[in-house]
């Protein structure tokens, strides 16, 4: 059996060597080696995107691996692709850390300098497990590619261009759809999801910072269940405990909110820290929302430089929604998309405050009128992202539960005394 392998090392002189010892291993089929893990990420969620089958049986993970931290990484490939064995490559192989890799999901640890033999048995043991994982679920089983639904992460270029209002419409419209949907909110200074809900509630995102293991139980407690279906994660009220707040309890807390819920939108807010950053990070699709003007558009442009340099979100990844939009703003979408680099939406939110104003003070936002064009374009929004389902059968018209469709007219059936076309009868 051939062994497909994947090594995801930082450093150019370790991958040199690296895949020079995988090409001597017998039954071998190392890959290019991807330099960081936001690469591996992408690569492996493609591949399961294809198919089981295209998924490498053993990834490689070496210790300088960046941005994310070694471990976090491989915490985050089990959990995400539980058919693929992971095996860590570091030059400090001690206890504390092989019980470290193997409690993040490690399937073996390889000591440097590496070694042809010992690298040989822990290959072999990692895709022993996974060919065996793999008969256990079957190759058609969607489980093995990845567990949970899809993250989509909303920032703002800076603050009041209404990065709020998006991510809970958008969340509104997922799970209205009949996805369960979870939203969190990261804007951990200033967040305003419960307000914007009515919603009053002593846990939040801070409680699970502490927590090494978020189990089932634990997030049943500090999540709150909206009359909308909506599960809630919010930013703590009290906001210096925004720091308390890590990229590592982030990335648990995520992946456990994914594994339950078909979608999760997290509302990051338009400042920018550890915590949120990662969430970008590991998003499926990250929204950066802006308005027409040009102090938003640099806000923008600036964000975006900063994500690219810190290796958090490259701009082609990037998809800007415009919000507030009108036909005479001097900046458009084109323009936008020209300046920032990013992907801009191909549905623009109309600039009608109007419309918001009432549900946003009486903090009903999920009561919002549905005939508001702000609604429609954000409900839109959700569609044009895949976030919502489809409905099924020919009785549901709209896309939406809740949602006649488009109004019609209904042909009145004719009287026992008519003809067909509404005239009396006529005796024969």
């Amino acid at each position: 059996m051939v062994t497909r392998i994947l090594p995801a090392v930082g450093d150019a002189d370790a991958a040199r060597s690296i895949t020079t010892l995988l090409s001597q291993l017998p039954d071998a089929e190392p890959a290019m080696p991807v330099g960081d893990s936001t690469q591996l990420i992408d690569t492996l969620a493609r591949l399961a995107g294809e198919s089981l089958d295209e998924l490498p049986e053993v990834v490689l993970v070496h210790e300088r691996i960046g941005p994310v931290p070694a471990l976090e990484l491989i915490r985050e490939v089990s959990l995400r692709f539980p058919a693929v064995g992971v095996v860590l490559i570091t030059a400090d192989a001690t206890p504390g850390l092989f019980s470290a890799a193997m409690d993040s999901g490690a399937r073996g640890l390889v000591a440097l300098p590496l070694s042809y033999e010992e690298l040989a048995n822990r290959v072999q043991a990692a895709a022993q497990w996974a060919s065996g994982v793999r008969r256990h679920l079957g190759s058609g089983g969607d489980s093995a590619a990845g567990p949970g639904g899809v993250v989509v992460t909303v920032s703002g270029a800076k603050g009041g261009v209404g990065t709020t209002v998006v991510a809970t419409q958008l969340a509104l419209a997922a799970q209205a759809s009949g996805q369960s949907t979870a939203l969190v909110d990261l804007d951990l200074q200033t967040g305003d999801i419960a307000s914007y809900l009515d919603v009053q509630f002593r846990r939040s995102v801070a409680d699970l910072a502490a927590i090494q293991d978020i189990t089932p139980r634990v997030l049943q407690d500090v999540v709150f269940s909206h009359e909308t279906g909506i599960s809630l994660l919010l930013a703590p009220s009290e906001g210096e405990r925004g720091e308390e707040v890590s990229d590592r309890s982030v990335r648990q807390t995520v992946n456990s909110l994914r594994s339950r819920h078909a979608v999760v939108v997290v509302d990051c807010g338009s400042q920018m820290s550890t915590a949120n950053a990662a969430a970008v990070e590991m998003a499926d699709t990250a929204l950066l929302v802006t308005t027409p003007d040009v102090v938003s558009v640099r806000a923008t442009k600036r964000l975006v430089r900063m994500w690219t340099r810190l290796q958090i979100r490259k701009a082609e990844e990037t998809l800007t929604v415009v919000n507030r939009y009108t036909r005479t703003a001097e900046i458009q979408p084109p323009l936008i998309q020209k300046i920032t680099g990013t992907r801009v939406a191909g549905l623009t939110v109309p600039a009608n405050f109007k419309e918001l104003q009432g549900a946003v003070d009486a903090g009903r936002m999920h009561e919002l009128d549905a005939k508001s064009t702000v609604k429609q374009a954000l409900w839109g929004l959700a569609g044009e992202l895949a976030l919502v389902k489809a409905a099924e059968g020919p009785a549901k018209q709209g896309k939406f539960r809740m949602d006649r469709g488009a109004v019609g007219v209904r042909r009145r059936r004719p009287r026992s005394d008519e003809a067909d076309d509404g005239q009396p009868r006529k005796n024969s």
